[in-house]
């Protein structure tokens, strides 16, 4: 992903009003992000950890989305254990993945109507996919595919929810 700025974040989410997108906590290591491991920027709110963002370039533009996901709660395990993000199939232990819910874009959204994805909760699979973070206590699958073809199913499957945003 190429480095991008606050405005250009602030107006790609197509889930939200522009004044929430402008009171939305971006990271404030922003400049320092490891641009050229990244699928997509994925952050959460320091100040409201069950607000999440996704910022990922799609078509040559940028396309945010805010979502929604439980706070994490240390030592309260979910029932059965651990889970699997379904971005990029990096598996963890208790509280390292998270049903993130995003309001649908549009009239819909406006209505209630939402989508969920189970991600990892820190947002990092660009990261775990490539071996530069290893989740604590889970793992990554030993796969055929290449790093490069990991990192590109991680990148459609995120595509893919995003699509259904629009449906």
């Amino acid at each position: 992903m190429r480095p991008v700025t606050e405005k250009e974040i602030r107006a790609s989410f197509v889930n939200c009003s522009k004044g929430e997108a402008k009171r939305m906590a971006l990271p404030r290591d922003l400049t320092e992000q490891p641009w050229d491991d990244l699928d997509f920027l994925g952050w959460r709110d320091p100040a409201a950890p069950d607000r999440c963002c996704v910022v990922v370039e799609r078509g040559g533009l940028l396309t945010g989305v805010a979502l929604r996901s439980p706070a994490r709660q240390p030592g309260r395990a979910r029932r059965g254990g651990g889970g699997m993000c379904s971005l990029c199939l990096t598996t963890h232990p208790a509280d390292g993945v998270a049903l993130m819910a995003a309001p649908k874009a549009g009239r819909a959204g406006r209505e209630g109507d939402s989508v969920g994805l189970y991600m990892c909760a820190d947002l990092a699979c660009s990261l775990y996919v490539r071996g530069r973070r290893l989740p604590d206590g889970g793992g990554r699958l030993e796969e055929s595919l290449t790093v490069e073809e990991q990192a590109e199913r991680t990148r459609a499957n995120l595509l893919a929810f995003l699509d259904r945003l629009h449906a």
